[in-house]
């Protein structure tokens, strides 16, 4: 159960698409979310009244083009899973948009079952858990 938002700079509604597609894929593919597990927040900035600001950190030159990807999903996926989505992500967005890879910002943040509520008040995976 990732939740996901995607941020980007002017890309119009066909690229953010496409981005949450390739982003959706890349969970499926990789680390095996169900192909109905899709929930998105996608946001296009206009750069006036949003934007977004980025940097060369760590050598890697973004532009305009960038896409901030925000992941939450339960906790349990290894290094070597999460390495996988961020190539698969990152594969996928200049694939399905043009998207360079050096403009694929990711970050995942890991939770417990109790953090989730998928609606109606509940907390449907501890409760699972719990049954």
């Amino acid at each position: 159960m990732p939740f996901i938002r995607i941020d980007t700079l002017r890309a119009g509604p066909e690229r953010l698409a496409a981005l949450g597609r390739a982003v959706h894929d890349a969970l499926t593919e990789t680390i095996g979310i169900p192909p109905d597990d899709r929930f998105q927040v996608l946001v296009d900035h206009d750069g006036t009244s949003g934007t977004l600001r980025y940097g060369d950190y760590l050598g890697v030159r973004r532009d305009d083009g960038i896409a901030y990807v925000a992941i939450t999903l339960r906790s349990g996926r290894t290094p070597a899973q999460k390495q996988a989505l961020y190539r698969r992500i990152a594969e996928l967005a200049e694939a399905y948009t043009g998207t360079e890879p050096r403009n694929v910002f990711v970050v995942l943040t890991e939770n417990e079952p109790a953090d989730w509520s998928l609606g109606e008040g509940a907390a449907q995976y501890l409760e699972g858990a719990e049954a």
